[in-house]
Order: C-alpha cells, then structure tokens, then sequence
C-alpha cells in the first residue's frame, strides 16, 4: 500500500496543475486515525506492515473509500494512514520511538541508538505526509472526510454524543477561556496520548473524557 517515491513525485505533479485543488490549510481537527493506529501498535509485541494496519482499520469501520478513482483512493487511505504514523512518531518522542517503514512498523520503548538518524534520514518523507498540501482534494472534501472518520472514531472509543459545556470542556484540558486554537491543539495531543488506554499509564475513562472535551470544543468552533 505505501507508494515509492516515484508515484509520489507523479501525485505531487499532477497536482501542480490543479492549484485551487491543492491549495490547503490544516483540515479542522487531527487526524483521527492518530488513536486506533496507536492502539493497533500496541496490541501486538511484533511489528505491523502498512497494508495490515490499513485493512485492520477498515474491518473496523475507520478506512473508508476516498476516490472513485482506484488508483487515487489507494493514494489518499496511504497518505492519511502514513500522516497518522508520522504525526504519531513525533508525539511519542523523546519517551518512545514508532518505527515507520512499510513492512515494519511498531514501537519501541527503549530509544534505539540510530533512532537520531533515522529520524533526520526520512525527513523529507515524513515532511511530505504531513504536509496537507500533497492530499489531492479541497480543503472542504478533507475536512468532511475527516469528520466522517472523526464520528466514526466515536462510535468506536464510545464518546458520549452529549456535548460537555465549554467550560467544563476548558477545566478538563486544563486551560481557561483565554486559551488559544494552538493551545487547545497542543493539549489535546498532550492529554489524549498520556491518557490514552494502550499506554503504560492510560486511563480508558480520562481518555474517553478528553476525547469528549476535544469534541466540544470542535463543535463549538474553539478550534478551526
């Protein structure tokens, strides 16, 4: 399912010629393919392949078709899937390292010692993937896109369709009505991933409290 990058230079081409296509900004909310990838990894000691992580995710309803065209919609579910490996790498970071490599994929809880090089070594690959720019759609497809996975995600983790009040939403994520989008943002990696069930230290029902804090406070327009 990873694409060479070839087929990624002949994507990034192409696109060159649809500018209004192409041209877009940070799609409303993470991308929440982010959390089940991370629970996937954790629930198996061996490393996963990228082709079975994406047709784990669609068994469970998360990977969805997002082209009529097969050969764009095997590059679009790659792009979202290895967005959420690459903004995931970062996150777990300097605690913990995610491997990604198509055929071997997983966490390590002890630091290798090239983890450095390897690092700066796919630069230019994980900059590519996290780069909304080189997903081949509008920034309206992406984000109703997201959404649609967002809810299903929902269903998936159990999130109470309730919305908390916007206040209470704030006093969970530990800021108050002055924070910023990139505060709001940057706690919601922070909580979610410290909180998340498949950690050490997780808490299934902090998580799922945080999750339900992020979802207000996307509703209510806090975060764009």
């Amino acid at each position: 399912m990873l694409l060479d990058k070839n087929s990624q230079n002949h994507y990034a081409n192409a696109q060159s010629t649809a500018t209004d296509a192409r041209v877009l900004s940070v799609p409303k909310g993470d991308n929440p393919l982010i959390w089940p990838v991370l629970t996937l990894l954790k629930s198996s000691n061996t490393s996963w392949k990228v082709h079975h992580l994406a047709s784990e995710l669609q068994t469970k309803g998360l990977m969805h078709d997002l082209d009529p065209m097969p050969e764009k919609d095997l590059f679009k579910r790659n792009f979202l899937l290895m967005n959420a490996l690459y903004e995931l790498q970062d996150m777990l970071m300097p605690r913990q390292w995610l491997q990604v490599k198509a055929m071997d994929i997983q966490i390590f809880r002890i630091i290798p010692s090239n983890a450095d090089i390897e690092h700066t070594r796919d630069g230019a690959l994980r900059d590519y993937y996290l780069d909304w720019a080189n997903y081949d759609a509008s920034v309206n497809v992406v984000r109703e896109m997201l959404e649609s996975f967002w809810s299903s995600y929902q269903q998936y983790i159990g999130v109470n369709v309730q919305l908390m009040h916007k206040g209470h939403a704030l006093k969970v994520f530990e800021l108050d009505a002055t924070a910023t989008d990139k505060d709001i943002r940057k706690q919601w990696r922070k909580l979610a991933l410290k909180w998340h069930p498949d950690r050490d230290e997780g808490n299934a029902e902090r998580f799922r409290e945080v999750c339900e804090a992020w979802q207000t406070l996307r509703e209510k327009s806090l975060v764009a």
